[in-house]
């Protein structure tokens, strides 16, 4: 979901300049970086929203506040379509 549903996206919604689209939407996966803040890095049995400073809720506020303005928008859109899928992943944690 973190690489195909932005590449989905990129080609029908921004059909002139998918690839460039797709290419930022991929990067905003650099938002992960904040798991190397956790110890341990990685846990399969934590949530990643809310957890990790990049994916707080107060994050996210801004994350859809920057789909306002037109030079933040791709990357807002790539950031939330990261939260969401985050979000999904976390329903299979018990």
């Amino acid at each position: 979901m973190h690489f195909l549903l932005p590449g989905v996206i990129a080609f029908y919604f921004f059909k002139e300049n998918w690839k460039k689209v797709w290419l930022i939407l991929i990067l905003t996966m650099l938002v992960d970086l904040d798991h190397l803040l956790s110890t341990p890095i990685f846990s399969p049995t934590r949530c990643s929203i809310n957890y990790h400073i990049l994916h707080s809720y107060f994050a996210i506020a801004i994350y859809l506040a920057a789909l306002f303005f037109k030079k933040t928008r791709i990357v807002a859109i790539g950031l939330l379509l990261h939260m969401l899928t985050d979000a999904i992943d976390c329903c299979w944690i018990k």
